[in-house]
């Protein structure tokens, strides 16, 4: 019996039965700031999942799942600009560059940096970006702000609009994870 006991806690405690973090209802906001005029949108419907064990990160979503306070932006967003018929999803997968410094397992305060790929309106480009990580009572938070230049990801936006739709927004992440 001692042998089996002994085996069950090293499976235990081995990194390969570390349990992974996860959400589908995750936030991620993006803003635009020109002179003439600011744009915000909200999409909460995000999926987010992080393998401590390796790092891992995957977070997609629904290009529709963007909320606008005008129905008017919204409708431009989705057909002039992200085409979300043709490219309905945004995904990014990476890696935490310093996850064994992450205890999951211990109240805390993480600054991290996530790498890896990005794909919007179906271009997929390298990234990279500090992030926080707080743990705290069985749960984690994951938050950062990045920049996003549209015509990286081929969005065009008209030389007519310039004055109202800024060339790079920023990208404000607000996810909750708790254990899978």
């Amino acid at each position: 019996m001692k042998p089996i006991l002994c085996f069950l806690l090293l499976a235990a405690a081995h990194p390969a039965f570390a349990q992974k973090w996860g959400t589908r209802t995750g936030q991620i906001d993006f803003f635009s700031k020109t002179p003439m005029e600011d744009i915000e949108a909200r999409n909460k419907a995000v999926s987010a999942v992080v393998d401590p064990a390796t790092g891992g990160v995957a977070v997609s979503m629904n290009i529709r799942d963007f909320k606008f306070d005008r129905a008017l932006m919204q409708e431009h967003f989705n057909e002039n600009y992200l085409e979300s018929d043709k490219y309905p999803k945004a995904e990014f997968r990476g890696t935490l560059e310093d996850s064994k410094a992450i205890d999951w397992t211990k109240d805390g305060t993480y600054t991290t940096r996530v790498s890896g790929t990005m794909t919007i309106h179906g271009v997929t480009k390298n990234v990279a970006t500090p992030m926080q990580i707080l743990i705290k009572g069985g749960k984690a938070g994951v938050t950062g702000t990045f920049p996003i230049r549209m015509v990286d990801y081929k969005v065009d936006i008209p030389k007519l609009l310039t004055a109202k739709i800024a060339e790079q927004v920023a990208v404000t992440v607000l996810i909750g994870l708790q254990p899978l």
